[in-house]
């Protein structure tokens, strides 16, 4: 009995491989946009597809980010500068896209930008910090993808949203997890509507990785912050002992992030070139073998398992 079981799950994995290993055609010719390409998973991406022969055409925020990123690729890269939160900017930068891709339209949308700061428990924030994020990760991914819709259409192409395994479980305050359980949403959302079209939206899911919005000192310095300036009544509970614990946590971050972030960009590719893309991926031993899986937990179990790890202030009363 268990042999037949084992054979089964045997053929169904060597079958999915065999169908997910199937690229599509003439890439060469293909354009993809993609944000955030100053540092971490957006810069390794646009390298990774040049490197392919794909035309990469990489936003960035500044213009020292654009010019490092131009002068480690070929000249089928092209740059462009580009705010997530300004309206304008969209615009200009979805015209500079039309331009180049023309009636082609354009085969890859990847909505990678993002910031984590300001994050922390949540009564330590004001309503602004929590806009400040959700601006740049989730409304940001919005307005780009309504105002790029149109040419992924045209192709029939692809629209990744780089989300979080904090879309699935949600570990700490502020508006980060917030957002990405809104580009979790939102791409499920797109996922049904564009599929009448051709075209395929696929969500990357990383564990915790080693790039500029993980970086542990930022969070230190920022938590600090937040902290000098919350009211005395907040600090009565969550006193400088408890601080002390949470920033100790917070300065293991570094540690605790992967630095191979090609396990990440990996994903996106196939995302992008694949005939068959997944519709989710999951990013990380972390990602796999722990987040994702505690996710799918009855939600008293999952608040068991994260309460057992998080830091708790002794003054509960």
């Amino acid at each position: 009995m268990w042999h037949y079981l084992v054979g089964l799950v045997g053929l169904w994995t060597l079958l999915r491989l065999i169908r997910e290993r199937q690229v599509v055609s003439h890439l060469q010719d293909k354009y993809v946009f993609i944000t955030g390409c100053d540092s971490g998973f957006g810069n390794l991406l646009a390298r990774q597809l040049d490197r392919r022969g794909m035309r990469v055409l990489a936003a960035c925020l500044t213009e020292t980010g654009a010019e490092e990123l131009r002068n480690n690729t070929s000249k089928r890269l092209e740059t462009v500068i580009l705010d997530v939160t300004k309206t304008e900017s969209i615009v200009a930068a979805t015209q500079w896209v039309k331009e180049r891709v023309g009636n082609r339209g354009l085969w890859g949308l990847v909505n990678n930008a993002g910031i984590s700061i300001p994050s922390g428990l949540n009564e330590w924030l004001k309503k602004e910090d929590f806009a400040k994020i959700l601006d740049v990760n989730l409304l940001g991914v919005i307005e780009v993808t309504l105002s790029m819709m149109s040419l992924v259409r045209k192709a029939k192409g692809r629209v990744v949203n780089v989300s979080s395994v904090l879309g699935r479980l949600s570990l700490f305050g502020g508006g980060y997890c917030i957002s990405k359980y809104g580009v979790e949403a939102f791409s499920d959302s797109i996922r049904r509507e564009l599929s009448y079209f051709g075209v395929k939206v696929a969500i990357i899911e990383p564990g915790f990785f080693q790039t500029a919005i993980s970086r542990s000192d930022g969070h230190v310095s920022h938590s600090k912050v937040l902290w000098d300036r919350t009211s005395s009544e907040v600090k009565e509970i969550y006193d400088e002992k408890f601080f002390l614990t949470y920033t100790t946590g917070l300065k293991l971050l570094d540690k605790m992030c992967n630095t191979d972030l090609s396990l990440v960009t990996d994903c996106m590719e196939h995302a992008l070139t694949s005939r068959y893309p997944r519709t989710r991926y999951s990013a990380g031993w972390d990602a796999k073998l722990f987040y994702i899986p505690v996710s799918y937990l009855p939600t008293r179990l999952a608040d068991v398992v994260l309460f057992w790890t998080a830091t708790k202030p002794e003054n509960t009363l």
